[in-house]
């Protein structure tokens, strides 16, 4: 099954007209099909932060928003989040996990494991998706979920599904 394109016609399905990103090669393929879209603006950003200012403002203008991003800048999203949160605003986030299944760098360890509690401590709400079966679904809640009790929430993409990386020696 091919998961991107579960979560690119939920997008479309659901109306996604802006997604932002923080390039990471977890979300190339769902990437390059935003891309190729003519009614999706794919916006790149320096830091995750932004993305969460930039799907709020989107909300406002009548748009509705996703920020893609890697669980290691999670952490940059911390005191943003207290927009969507604060302000009652639909907020989606689709996030590749790092720092579980077969992970080899043990820096991604930490943020990886906290991704989750940081999102619940700041008033998001997690869905999560560990095999290709069950992204569309998952996802297709989240973001209803958001804009039908306009409330943030992350879709947490599992590194067993998204594929662990691996280290090669030269």
């Amino acid at each position: 099954m091919n998961w991107p394109a579960e979560i690119f016609k939920v997008f479309k399905e659901q109306n996604i007209t802006c997604v932002c990103h923080v390039p990471d090669a977890g979300h190339l393929q769902l990437l390059q099909m935003c891309e190729q879209d003519e009614n999706i603006k794919v916006v790149t950003l320096t830091t995750e932060e932004e993305g969460v200012g930039l799907v709020s403002g989107a909300w406002l203008g009548g748009e509705k928003g996703a920020l893609l991003m890697q669980s290691s800048g999670v952490g940059n999203t911390i005191n943003a989040l207290a927009l969507p949160v604060t302000c009652k605003m639909p907020f989606v986030t689709v996030v590749s996990m790092r720092g579980e299944w077969g992970e080899f760098i043990p820096w991604q360890v930490p943020m990886g494991q906290g991704t989750p509690k940081v999102f619940e401590a700041m008033g998001v709400t997690n869905f999560r998706a560990n095999n290709a079966e069950e992204v569309y679904e998952t996802t297709d809640a989240a973001v209803k979920f958001a804009f039908n009790t306009r409330k943030p929430v992350s879709v947490l993409l599992s590194q067993r599904l998204i594929g662990a990386k691996q280290f090669e020696e030269n």
